[in-house]
């Protein structure tokens, strides 16, 4: 049996949510590759509040086999939660996330890690045969590929894909919430991470039904935005809201300006431009405003705290 430890090489993450049949076909696929690689490893296994048996099986698993750890969430949080969860957890030096469902093959994981091994901090998965429904998933995920790519431009053919290596010091870094497991190379570039994609296998869903619905879409858009405005100025927020301060400011003391060559030229009744001195001075205040928005933001950015987004049940396997 493998042991954990200081020096445990891998650690594979799996969200699952309803997948009682599937559960223990993964676990003992996953456990023939990670044998034959004979590292040391460990499989986390987050039940993100799934309603049948999937709990119970996970917890058979664990009984059986130290290596595999479990982490229960009180309700169904999302795959970012449940991601964000085992990525905690992980004590390996590599970190992989697949799905549950079993149509990501845990015999690509070899060769995930030797093109980690070439020098990446990230190896994403591209599902070049992909098994899913042509209207609902197919063209969708084409759609948000190129939305995607060129939002972030991090150039990859399926940023979708689940199926994903990274190395433990740069997936730690990152928060994860709302759908932005999606998003994880592009979250990795920010840390400066050196992404890599290969070709994996893709296979039909047997048991079991997809969580996957149209409505996620607009999730994502959502989040897009969000990743955008991160990308652009996570490290730097002061500079977002200072330029809308500086603006309004400027806006603010040009109004102030007009006000006076109207009253001292023109020699206009003060009574007529109370309105324009009040959003002058509404300007003004707007601007200062916007930076102490911005001092406040940086001072987050520095602090780096964030509340969960999960709640754990009492049983948690991993030590």
């Amino acid at each position: 049996m493998k042991q954990r430890g200081a020096n445990l090489h891998c650690s594979i993450v799996i969200p699952v949510y309803n997948e009682e049949e599937n559960v223990e076909i993964l676990y003992k696929s996953i456990k023939d590759v990670m044998d034959r690689l004979d590292n040391t490893y460990e499989i986390i296994f987050v039940d993100d509040g799934s309603t049948d048996n999937t709990f119970t099986a996970l917890k058979g698993l664990h009984e059986t086999d130290r290596n595999v750890k479990v982490i229960k969430f009180r309700g169904n949080f999302g795959q970012s939660a449940a991601m964000a969860a085992g990525f905690e957890a992980a004590q390996g030096k590599v970190v992989i996330s697949m799905d549950g469902d079993l149509q990501n093959d845990p015999q690509d994981i070899p060769n995930l890690l030797q093109k980690l091994d070439e020098g990446y901090d990230v190896v994403s998965g591209w599902r070049k045969n992909r098994k899913d429904k042509f209207l609902v998933r197919k063209i969708p995920s084409k759609i948000a590929n190129k939305l995607i790519c060129s939002i972030t431009k991090v150039k990859l053919h399926d940023t979708g894909c689940s199926l994903k290596a990274y190395r433990a010091e740069i997936i730690k870094r990152i928060t994860l919430y709302g759908e932005l497991h999606r998003f994880i190379p592009a979250l990795a570039k920010i840390e400066g991470a050196k992404i890599a994609e290969i070709v994996v296998n893709h296979h039909p869903r047997k048991f079991g039904k997809s969580k996957y619905n149209l409505t996620r879409t607009f999730k994502v858009i959502m989040d897009l935005t969000t990743l955008n405005f991160l990308m652009k100025y996570l490290h730097k927020p002061l500079q977002f809201f200072g330029a809308i301060g500086i603006l309004l400011n400027v806006l603010g003391i040009v109004t102030l300006f007009w006000i006076a060559c109207r009253l001292l030229i023109y020699k206009f009744p003060v009574i007529q431009l109370n309105i324009l001195i009040t959003v002058a001075f509404l300007l003004l205040a707007g601007g200062v405003q916007f930076f102490f928005f911005g001092l406040v933001t940086d001072l987050i950015v520095e602090t780096g705290t964030r509340k969960r987004l999960y709640l754990l049940e009492n049983y948690r396997s991993v030590e």
